[in-house]
């Protein structure tokens, strides 16, 4: 029997008596500051500043009569702040693990506000989630120029698709526009966009107050291979460069990951002249817990089917009789080099998608992608030349500006073919992965920790990463490991919250989630644990086929009981499912792979997470057994140095959903038995503060 939520609980007691054999063995690793001798006078000390700061009877306490949340002192965002200015001021690198609740945003943006106005360099602050990009730029920012009465300039840095191009717009909404669009019916969405690039201040995508194809964005927003820059007659009234002008006056840029990453794969290329970002003087990257993956993606090599057909049939779409080149006078031997390539495009994926379905997998190593047929270089390869002469007799430069953009993509798609077939990245995995839409290829880098080592924590800026799960059994050795952390400290703050604030239930009769019973099972124990809230509940996976299946067989309990059941892919955005969770308070929400992470839902609505099965990674994804594979070769136990901390880093992450203020208080369900079968499973409950029961 379940007893009533009590969180005046006993002192903990090991849930069942387990081996610890085969336990990875994390040494506890301490940061210590090391204070040097003031600064000079007349310098500023950013420290300083700081403490006054956050200091009990500082600035800070003022927060709530400009809007913000009531004051409290707390400790761990003091020297959070406090290490951070120490770590600028020696130039150090600096790697945080801040839990829930420390307030790390304002702990890392005021000394990075002193840090840009001394310095006059701006500081990136970079973060996985366009939650916490409008926190900091609409919330925190505003009210932080209010506290420290400094007059610094903040801005949100945003991908060139992102801003409607004039240029762009004006040839597809010209004497070509039907021959430009993809489909007659995408003409409304043209006259729409004309009216509202007349009343937009910002000429952002989000702005958008009607439904827009996609299509019709791709071919209007603004795109790097065409652009003009200066040399563009739309240059003083451009919505993308008047945002880039705004960064580089800003103190602080937020931007997303991906923007950084790709932002530093260009850098790597082509200097900072080639760069998106203005040169800053210190990186930060919250939520830095992704760091690995984010660089991984971004410094690799990926081929669409999807991407090449949509470039060809830019410059012409045989079914439709549309593109570019469907311009008068063109010669009908370039649109047929253009279907040539088009069909051979297909015939290049085909036996990749082939070899996928033939093994009924989604994804698959290619260990020997030079063995499979490719006739789409050649064709690419005599289209750029004929393209190349189609562009000296061409005189309108708008026009000009497009074909050279198809005409450098033809030219990058020969090179990433190439790079693919001859496996021309080193210390790479090469694999085929079936996504939306179609066929993907990818070459992802294996050493990002040397990559990372030289490209980022090598520089002559410090960088500072923070995220409330970096940690395993205390230790950021697994973290530092794969991200390739180094020259600077460390710091490990501790939870201002109580463990009181939540227990963790374990059902005794849940199978192995290998029996052929589990999922019955399952289907028992989430009403069990929901009924004990009345809703409220997260219901987390690790796999969409049983999420969906779940789902199926608990809807009608779900509406017997009124509470709404939400489900991630049914009907509504990531976004839109959150709104509705938080607005209906006893709803229930399923979810997998990005519900685990960067969700914020204080209060009751969120009183419940239920973890159905310990997120361990699927082992046979390329990329996955890529890793693995690497490290056993090293003489490592794959295992235990990546499988299960990965593993265990994931599942703080799915648990910190539930408290996430000193008001909130909840239960955490863990619906897998191997958390006190297997002699690793203590690994997992020693990673969260609370409280555990066998029920």
């Amino acid at each position: 029997m379940i007893m009533p939520i009590d969180f005046n609980l006993p002192p903990r007691e090991d849930p069942e008596s387990v081996p610890d054999e085969g336990i990875p063995d994390f040494d506890p690793e301490e940061f210590a500051v090391e204070y040097e001798p003031d600064p000079e006078p007349g310098e500023l000390d950013v420290r300083a500043e700081c403490e006054a700061f956050f200091a009990p009877g500082g600035p800070l306490k003022a927060a709530a009569e400009h809007g913000g949340r009531p004051y409290e002192f707390r400790p761990q965002q003091l020297d959070m702040a406090g290490a951070i200015a120490e770590a600028l001021r020696k130039g150090e690198n600096l790697c945080i693990e801040a839990p829930t609740g420390v307030g790390k945003s304002f702990a890392y943006l005021v000394p990075l506000i002193y840090r840009s106005r001394l310095s006059g360099l701006p500081a990136i602050v970079s973060t996985e989630t366009i939650n916490l990009q409008e926190q900091l730029i609409d919330k925190d920012i505003p009210l932080l120029k209010k506290l420290t009465g400094i007059d610094f300039r903040a801005a949100l840095a945003k991908g060139r698709h992102n801003y409607l191009c004039r240029r762009r717009f004006a040839l597809l909404s010209g004497e070509q526009r039907d021959a430009l669009l993809p489909a007659p019916a995408l003409a409304l969405d043209v006259e729409r966009l004309g009216r509202w690039m007349e009343r937009t201040a910002d000429g952002e995508r989000d702005s958008i107050d009607f439904r827009l194809e996609p299509e019709t964005w791709a071919l209007a927003c603004c795109d790097g291979m065409s652009c003009l820059g200066p040399k563009c007659e739309f240059y003083r009234n451009c919505f993308y460069y008047r945002a880039r002008q705004a960064w580089e006056t800003a103190d602080i840029v937020v931007a997303n990951h991906a923007l950084f990453f790709t932002d530093l794969a260009m850098r790597l290329t082509a200097g900072s002249a080639g760069s998106l970002l203005p040169n800053y003087g210190v990186v930060l990257i919250d939520e830095a817990h992704t760091l690995e993956d984010n660089a991984a993606d971004h410094l690799g090599l990926h081929l669409s089917r999807v991407g090449i057909v949509s470039t060809l049939n830019r410059l012409y779409n045989q079914e439709s009789a549309r593109g570019l080149l469907m311009r008068k006078g063109t010669d009908p031997s370039l649109r047929g080099a253009v279907a040539e390539s088009r069909d051979e495009a297909y015939g290049f994926f085909t036996p990749y998608e082939n070899l996928l379905r033939d093994h009924n997998e989604s994804a698959l190593t290619i260990h020997e992608p030079g063995r499979f047929p490719n006739r789409l270089s050649p064709k690419l390869e005599e289209l750029h030349r004929l393209l190349a002469l189609f562009l000296e007799d061409q005189e309108d430069a708008s026009f000009r500006t497009e074909v050279e953009a198809q005409l450098t993509r033809c030219r990058e798609f020969i090179n990433g073919i190439d790079q693919f077939t001859q496996k021309r990245l080193p210390d790479a995995v090469y694999y085929a992965e079936s996504e939306r839409g179609g066929t993907t290829l990818h070459a992802t880098p294996l050493n990002i920790a040397e990559l990372l080592s030289d490209l980022l924590f090598n520089q002559d800026f410090p960088v500072i990463l923070c995220s409330a799960t970096l940690t395993v059994r205390n230790s950021f050795s697994y973290y530092t490991g794969r991200t390739g952390f180094c020259n600077g400290q460390t710091l490990l703050l501790d939870s201002p919250f109580g463990s009181d604030q939540a227990r963790v239930y374990i059902p005794r009769a849940m199978p192995d989630p290998k029996n052929e019973e589990y999922q019955s099972a399952l289907e028992e124990q989430i009403p069990r644990f929901v009924e004990l809230t009345q809703g409220k509940a997260f219901v987390l996976f690790t796999s969409y086929s049983s999420m969906r299946r779940t789902a199926d067989d608990l809807r009608e309990y779900f509406r017997s009981k009124g509470w709404r059941l939400l489900v991630q892919g049914e009907s509504m955005t990531r976004s839109g499912l959150l709104r509705e969770f938080r607005e209906d308070i006893d709803s229930v929400l399923f979810g997998t792979d990005s519900f685990w992470t960067g969700v914020d839902v204080p209060g009751e609505s969120l009183s419940n997470v239920i973890v159905t099965k310990l997120p361990f990674a699927v082992p046979s994804h390329p990329l996955i057994a890529a890793r693995m594979e690497k490290l056993e070769r090293a003489g490592c136990n794959s295992f235990a140095n990546y499988t299960l901390p990965e593993a265990v880093l994931k599942f703080r992450q799915g648990v910190g959903r539930l408290i996430r203020s000193r008001e909130d208080r909840g239960i955490v369900v863990v619906l897998d038995r191997r958390v006190i079968s297997k002699h690793y499973g203590k690994l997992f409950l020693d990673s969260i503060p609370y409280d555990s029961e066998i029920v």
